[in-house]
Parts: C-alpha cells; sequence; structure tokens
C-alpha cells in the first residue's frame, strides 16, 4: 500500500485524541475520514496484483457476491470477510481492518476459533490449511463444507 499514508495504531489515535485541546484539531491533523469497506477492498487487492476471478476462486465465494461486496451493495459476513482477508493476503492487522469495515466482530484470541484463525495467519496458512486446523481442531470451517 505505497500510496497510502502509514496508518497509526488505535491506541496511539486514542491517546493523541484524548490529548487534543480541540476536537477540530485531533480531526485534521489525523486526516479523520470514514473509510468504506469497497475502497478497503480495492486498495488490497490492488497491492496483492490478483484479480477479482482468481479470488473468488481463492476464496471458493461466487463472482457475482464479490463484484457486489467490492462494489458496496452486498456485506460479507464474517466468515466471507476472513475469507477474503485470506485469498488478499492480509496479515492480520489487515485481517482486523477488513473485519472492523465489515461491520462484523474482529478476531479475539479468547475465543477458540478465532485463536485458531490468528495463529493460522500469523504462521502463513492458507485459506484450506486454515480449514483443515479448524476441522482438526472440532470447529466450524470458514468454507462450508458439502
Amino acid at each position: 500500500m505505497a500510496d497510502t499514508p502509514e496508518e497509526h495504531l488505535t491506541e496511539e489515535l486514542l491517546d493523541r485524541l484524548l490529548h487534543s485541546a480541540k476536537i477540530e484539531t485531533y480531526l485534521d491533523e489525523e486526516h479523520i475520514t470514514d473509510r468504506a469497506l469497497p475502497d478497503y477492498l480495492n486498495e488490497l487487492l490492488d497491492r496483492s496484483g490478483i484479480k477479482r476471478n482468481p479470488l473468488a476462486e481463492k476464496t471458493g465465494m461466487n463472482q457475482t457476491f464479490i463484484y457486489d461486496i467490492f462494489a458496496g451493495k452486498s456485506r460479507p459476513g464474517r466468515n466471507n470477510a476472513i475469507r477474503l482477508a485470506f485469498g488478499l493476503g492480509c496479515d492480520l492487522r489487515e485481517t482486523q481492518r477488513l473485519l472492523r469495515l465489515a461491520g462484523v466482530s474482529e478476531l479475539y484470541c479468547k475465543q477458540r476459533r478465532d485463536a485458531i484463525i490468528i495463529w493460522c495467519i500469523q504462521n502463513g496458512r492458507d485459506l484450506p490449511a486454515t480449514d483443515d486446523e479448524l476441522y482438526r481442531m472440532g470447529e466450524d470451517t470458514l468454507v462450508p463444507k458439502d
């Protein structure tokens, strides 16, 4: 994401907000704007270098559904958002941001299934390997089994 300015951690921004004398100063200095899911997904897609059709294959998702998500016509839901993150090669921070923008809960390390997914992301596992790990550990997979 070369042409996007470095984003600060939420904790850093919260600290700056709490220490701002005026809200306008904080908003102007930090360039705080609402970010839309389609914008972020397109940024990740550009960075990854893959196209939407191969993304559909990598995630096992319907191409039309993927196009609708990227156009802002549909919301992916939590499992599909995680599948997109794997397909786009997201690290944990990017995955959490994608989940937040999708309007679903972030991965939470105190939840067994989420902890497995976090571990898989951190250790470079792809979607099929993550689903194998989830299945092995008795958890619901991300891609529904037939």
